[in-house]
This record gives C-alpha cells, structure tokens and sequence, in this order.
C-alpha cells in the first residue's frame, strides 16, 4: 500500500520544512465487501446493452418466435463501428443479446436451427456474436452476454428437456466465445408464444423451474470470473427500474437466499439494496437510449439527448451503482447516426464538467486539530488502495482550495474493498464568511456525486455524520 501506516493520535517528528500529515490506524473490513471480481466490476462503471436480433428487423419488441429466419439480414453490419463509437463514448464493454426471448441465435450453434446460420446474412456463413467478440478484443472492451432464459420459439419451453438446452447453449457461448465479465439472466419468464407451433401460453415457476443454482455452478466450473446479473443476483442485481436510476440511498447489499429472477413485489428493494444484507450485491441500472430497446425508425428522432444521459450518469454511476446504457443498432447493422451524435456529445459533457478536479490543488485537514493536515495526494490520486479514514464514526474534514472559485459537482467515493460505511454525510461551504449548506446525502458506496446549486468559494467541510464504522475515503472530486 501507498497509505503512510501510522498509529492512534501520535505525531510523527519530521523537519521543518516538510509537511506534517495526520497520523491513522489502518481500517479492518467490515462486511460485506466485494470479491475481486466485483471490484473490477464497480470499476467499469459505464457499459453498453446491445439489443439486436430478428425484432430489429421486424419493428417489435418482443417477437412471438415464428418469425423466419430469412428476415435477418443486416446490409452493412460492423461490429468494429459499434466498439469503436462506444469506446470513445467512454464505454468500458458489450454485453450483446445473443438470444432474445424470440429465441432466435445470433451465433450459429449446434443445439438449435433458428439462428443466423439459416439467414442470408452472409449467406448463412455469419456469426455475429464472433464479429462482436474480436471487435471488443480489438479494441479493449470487456464482453457480456445476454441469454434470455424465456424462448418462445423452442417447442420443449416449460419441460426439463427445455432446461438442459438452455445450459447445453450457456456452455456452448462460454466455451466458444468467452471470457465473459458478466451473464445477464432476464427476469421475463413465461406466457405466450409459439413454442414449435403449438401456439399456447405456459406458465413457469420463476423460483423452480430454471433450477438456477445448477446453472451457475455449472457455467462458473467453465468460468469461474464471470458475474452473474438478475433480479436475485447473485453477483450483480436490477434495480428494479428500467429507467436507468438507482435509489437515493444505495446499499450493496442484498440477502438473496429467498429472491429469484421475476419475483413480484421487490422493486423497491432492488432501488435501495438492505442495509441488513448479508451478501454484496451491486446494482446495474439499464436504460435506452432510445424509447425502446430495439431499433425502430420510428425513433430516430427521439433519441435521448446528452443531457438526459448525463442525468442519468449522476442517478446511476453518481449513487454507487454501474451504467448498462442500450444502443440499438439499426437494420444496416450499424449504430444510428442519431445515437452516435448523442453518445459523441454526452462524452463531451462527462470530460468538460469532470476533468479538472480542484480538490488536487486543495489543503485537507481535520478542523480544530493542530498539525490536523491529511495528504490529499491519498484521497485525489485514483488509486483505491490509498485513502484516509477517520478516527470516529462521525467526522467533519474540510477543503482548503487554492482560491474562490464557482462549485458544480463533488464527487467521494468509499475505499469499497474494505465495506460500504456512510449513511448520512452534508457538505457546507463557506460562503461570505458564513458556512452555508450546498449539499446532502445519504450512502456513498462506490461513488456518490452531487450536483450542487453553483456557488463561489474556497472553503468546503465535508461533515460524515453517520456510520456503520468511520469512514474509509478513497476519493474526493470538486468540479
């Protein structure tokens, strides 16, 4: 660790000319925290959804699954256009829908004939979820996979034989095409289709019938770093929204033992996570940018502008939780012109009001404390394993910056690897000569950012005013 190691209120003797920081006791975790894995999840922050497959060319949302195979015919398909314009965009990975609920493939698997290898594209030598994959490898962009576990298409759906093809498919894509960072499990389960011809309605148990933990067993024998998302987790949870925002208050944590996917009644509990919890389990907030999931031209004109998505950015990655944005590419195969001004403008606008941080030009020290100065360096350099923490359960640091200037947005982020602490903080300015109240806040977690009613100052106190145990600080931003 970088973190000066230092014990209790004891002052280090140093020369006079160098700076004397705040002595600290090394925190120990309090649980639950993070995997590895998760870690590297919650670092992500921001990655694309990508709905394509047969809807996209019959204008649906949903297919029946008796559409032909024939449909599917992208006239300019490039996958690399899509990793590129979402990387720029700031995008950290795909994760693609390879089956939709349709049940058609966009990989020409050996398990099922309704897939792109029966389509024209490529006259039949086409396989999508390849050209995904080496774009995303190409140009550094993690891969997921969507699997969706309701096939209206497949004639065994609401059997046990149904079961085993959908793990024959899951080890099929992993085997293939993996590593995968995360496998999105789909809480829509059951209810009319096609079903081989029969035409019907069946009804599933969502708690029995996918038998889920011996899925995931399975597929994390193959692959033993991938995440898995559903309502339930239990890796990564929804949030109970597909509007692409997390609650106010945001705890990581879940019980799971008594959750599955399409569970009614939860959503609430998916917008907050349990401070109770007993396992972490981060929240994923997926929206479109689009009012669908699926490309429609229709919708070409309403797109969501760049500061819509910079809106959600703050309710999303701005309440501790991780960005899963939808761009649905059009029946070229080509991400819309539309959706790419829009994403090149929302980069514009993350990099323009998030690239000077002031707080690394800033003094921090505890307030009334002599020799009380805290290394900003510690809490401003990027790095999680650096960081301060306070002494007591509730704590006021302050900000010295190095002149008055006007104040949009702070950003602090809690050291998560050694647990989520904070549930209650407020930030005041000193604002002519008199400390004024800009902000307030409940959970910080992976990162809470505040959008503040522009003020001018030079002074910020940032008041930790209840904790689980004192906080542990791995960033602080003033933009």
């Amino acid at each position: 660790m970088k973190i000066r190691l230092m014990f209790g209120m004891v002052f280090t003797l140093v020369l006079s000319s160098c700076h004397h920081y705040l002595p600290q006791v090394e925190p120990k975790p309090v649980y639950p925290v993070p995997n590895q894995r998760q870690l590297a999840w919650h670092d992500m922050e921001m990655y694309a959804f990508i709905h394509f497959s047969i809807n996209t060319f019959t204008d649906k949302e949903w297919g029946y699954g008796d559409e032909r195979p024939e449909l599917f015919n992208p006239s300019e398909f490039n996958a690399e256009q899509w990793a590129i314009e979402l990387k720029n965009a700031g995008m950290q990975g795909i994760i693609l829908t390879a089956k939709h609920h349709d049940g058609f493939c966009l990989w020409p698997g050996k398990f099922t004939e309704h897939s792109v290898k029966n389509s024209p594209y490529k006259n039949g030598n086409g396989d999508i979820v390849r050209e995904v994959v080496e774009a995303c490898h190409k140009y550094n962009l993690k891969v997921g996979i969507y699997l969706s576990p309701w096939d209206r298409n497949h004639p065994d759906y609401g059997t046990e034989a149904y079961i085993q093809y959908y793990r024959n498919q899951l080890k099929e894509l992993v085997m293939e095409y993996g590593p995968f960072f995360e496998i999105w499990l789909d809480g829509a389960n059951g209810g009319d289709g096609w079903y081989g011809g029969r035409d019907t309605t069946i009804t599933i148990d969502g708690r029995t019938y996918y038998d889920w933990p011996i899925t995931i067993s399975l597929i994390r024998s193959l692959m033993p770093n991938v995440l898995f998302f559903s309502d339930a987790g239990p890796d990564i949870r929804w949030v109970g929204n597909e509007n692409g925002r997390i609650g106010e208050t945001n705890w990581n944590f879940l019980s799971i033992d008594t959750l599955y996917a399409g569970q009614a009644g939860i959503n609430e509990l998916l917008y907050t996570g349990s401070e109770d919890g007993k396992k972490w389990v981060g929240a994923e907030a997926d929206v479109s940018i689009r009012p669908g999931w699926f490309y429609h031209p229709g919708e070409n004109s309403k797109v969501k502008s760049a500061e819509e998505l910079f809106d959600i950015y703050l309710t999303s990655v701005g309440r501790g939780g991780n960005l899963l944005l939808n761009i649905p590419p059009d029946r070229r195969g080509l991400l819309h012109e539309a959706d790419v001004d829009q994403l090149r403008a929302f980069d514009a606008l993350l990099k323009s009001r998030f690239s000077n941080n002031l707080a690394k030009r800033a003094k921090m020290y505890i307030p009334g404390m002599e020799k009380g100065r805290i290394d900003i360096k510690t809490v401003t350099d990027g790095d999680r394993s650096t960081f301060w923490t306070a002494q007591e359960a509730s704590s006021v640091v302050e900000l010295q910056l190095n002149k008055k200037q006007p104040i949009h947005y702070i950003s602090l982020m809690e050291n998560i690897a050694l647990g989520q602490r904070v549930r209650a903080f407020e930030i005041e300015a000193m604002i002519d000569g008199r400390w004024t109240r800009i902000g307030v806040g409940t959970t910080i977690g992976h990162k809470r950012i505040l959008s503040i009613n522009p003020v001018s100052t030079d002074l910020i106190r940032i008041h930790f005013m209840e904790c689980r145990a004192p906080v542990v600080l791995a960033e602080i931003g003033v933009y």
